[in-house]
């Protein structure tokens, strides 16, 4: 994030709201507050009462909370009422108590009459420790520490657990597409060259049950098919499609143009064997089985002739029949590169459907390509506390402290501490600022006069369209103030363009010193929003000890 800005930011905004802030001035009158005992021992009850005198016409209001801090109150009485011609005498009892020792100033209490507002004066208390006569106290060893199991993260599992699943998937991938499989009888055959497969596919026609069972038929058929095939490959590649008088003729054009060597002989007898078989398909010829032998030991003597009449291959047959296997080979590794990625992009899909239902598709595609508020939210939060009397805030990154320019006629009024992270350009920010006011004497912080001056703090450097909603707001540990939040547009970083934010600022005043809050969010950002509440979730105040 950006920490340098065009003037937008925490410093300008926490030094404007100074001179905005006005004060209210409230009379001050006679109230009267005692209390039973000075000197008190540690967790020993002192009574606290406040006595007010008022006509029967004014409402009274008397403290009500922990307002006595550092004492703190375990019980409040109700008032006792006495009248007197026509005024009343209203008292009111409070139980205090502190479990430490030392010296405790118990603070000036508020009390409203009517529209008006009168203070106590603040009371002084000695808390002293208890005095043990070890003589009567038995002693005891201290005990050992106990250590106690820590209950750790199950990333490990998790890890472990996506280790297994990515190995199975490797194992199937390699197991079934690059493993080197054994190949069947028929892969086998069919990488012999095609002499060896036609001497092989002779010798299981001998195997096969055609002549016993008298099938001269599929006998012929696939005997022809042997020796039309063996030809195909090696002499003329429409061997299989030719008729019978088209192949012999092709030879004899062959033989004659001296291509292949074959004798005259040798393509009479493969005309005769052939046009034997046509009748036998066709024609349904009926030949003697032993005339079947024959032709076949004709077939297996005329693959000979034929293999001794072709001429040698030459290199450069022998280079491309090299080529050819080669991009076979080139062939099949592709084909299962294409079938491993295939295989990959279909569990990455499954995988992001998966988790896009359980989770959500926009968190999962914010954990994948990541996202600046997410990253804040999920990361290592820091609770510390800042300034004195100290904010206690729970925050994604440390606040840092700031000194800011204080004029000079401010500084002479105020003494302020400021910790920020980011700034308002940033979106995302968060700053904890504390004012301790000089010379107020009885004037009261007005926390609505307040707000109003930090809003127009945030107008005079360039928020624009600012929606204003205020609320009281309460911390956790009982502590009250005021919430002012709403939307705003404020200028991008390179550009005039405005965007769209959040902002919360909260404010507390005690006596002379107020503390505030400003967190600014993007809108639309879920994990802002979630970052937000568990920010102002966090907030706790504790009064500066007198």
């Amino acid at each position: 994030m950006s920490k340098k800005t065009s003037g937008f930011d925490f410093q300008s905004l926490v030094i404007l709201s100074l001179f905005f802030f006005l004060f209210s001035f409230l009379s001050n009158a006679q109230v009267t507050s005692a209390i039973d005992s000075t000197t008190i021992k540690i967790g020993e009850q002192i009574t606290y009462h406040i006595q007010v005198e008022t006509d029967t016409t004014s409402l009274v209001v008397f403290p009500e909370g922990q307002t006595f801090s550092p004492l703190e109150m375990i019980e409040s009485y109700k008032v006792d009422t006495l009248k007197n011609n026509n005024k009343y005498n209203l008292i009111k009892k409070y139980g205090l108590t502190q479990f430490d020792s030392g010296a405790y100033t118990i603070p000036r209490q508020k009390v409203i009459i009517g529209s008006k507002t009168f203070f106590t004066d603040s009371l002084k208390v000695e808390v002293n420790n208890i005095v043990v006569d070890t003589t009567k106290q038995g002693l005891y060893d201290i005990k050992p520490i106990i250590e106690v199991n820590k209950s750790g993260s199950n990333w490990w599992k998790y890890l472990l657990l996506t280790l297994l699943i990515v190995g199975v998937i490797a194992f199937l991938i390699y197991w079934f597409i690059w493993r080197k499989k054994p190949l069947s009888e028929e892969e086998q055959i069919a990488l012999l060259p095609p002499y060896d497969r036609a001497k092989l596919a002779l010798i299981k026609l001998d195997e096969s049950p055609y002549l016993e069972n008298q099938n001269l038929k599929d006998y012929y058929s696939d005997l022809t098919f042997i020796i039309r095939k063996y030809l195909d490959e090696k002499v003329y590649n429409r061997a299989l499609e030719s008729t019978t008088d088209e192949l012999i003729n092709r030879l004899t054009l062959l033989k004659e143009g001296n291509q292949v060597d074959i004798s005259k002989e040798d393509i009479n007898n493969l005309e005769s064997i052939l046009k034997r078989a046509d009748l036998v398909k066709f024609a349904k010829s009926a030949p003697d089985i032993e005339l079947a032998k024959l032709d076949r030991n004709t077939i297996d003597i005329e693959i000979d002739h034929v293999k001794e009449a072709l001429p040698e291959p030459t290199e450069e047959e022998k280079l491309l029949d090299l080529k050819y296997k080669e991009e076979q080979e080139r062939k099949k590794k592709r084909k299962k590169v294409i079938i491993t990625v295939a295989i990959g992009v279909f569990l990455l899909i499954a995988t992001f459907v998966g988790f896009g239902i359980k989770h959500g598709f926009g968190y999962v595609k914010d954990t994948i390509i990541g996202h600046e508020s997410k990253t804040l939210l999920e990361g290592d939060w820091v609770t510390s506390a800042y300034g004195f009397p100290p904010v206690t805030i729970n925050t994604p990154k440390v606040l840092k402290r700031t000194d800011l320019p204080v004029p000079d006629e401010v500084k002479a009024q105020v003494d302020m501490t400021s910790f920020v992270y980011g700034t308002l350009l940033d979106l995302f920010s968060v700053t904890v600022n504390t004012s301790t006011y000089k010379n107020l004497g009885e004037n009261k912080i007005d926390l609505e006069k307040a707000s109003e001056g930090s809003i127009k703090s945030m107008e005079a450097v360039g928020a624009k369209d600012i929606v204003v909603l205020r609320d009281k707001f309460t911390t956790p540990n009982g502590a009250e103030g005021l919430k002012t939040s709403g939307t705003m547009k404020i200028p991008g970083i390179a550009s005039k363009e405005l965007r769209s934010a959040h902002y919360v600022l909260l404010q507390f005043a005690s006596e002379n010193v107020m503390q505030q809050i400003i967190i600014t969010s993007p809108e639309d950002d879920t994990y802002a929003d979630q970052m937000v509440e568990r920010i102002l979730n966090s907030v706790e105040l504790k009064e500066a000890e007198e």
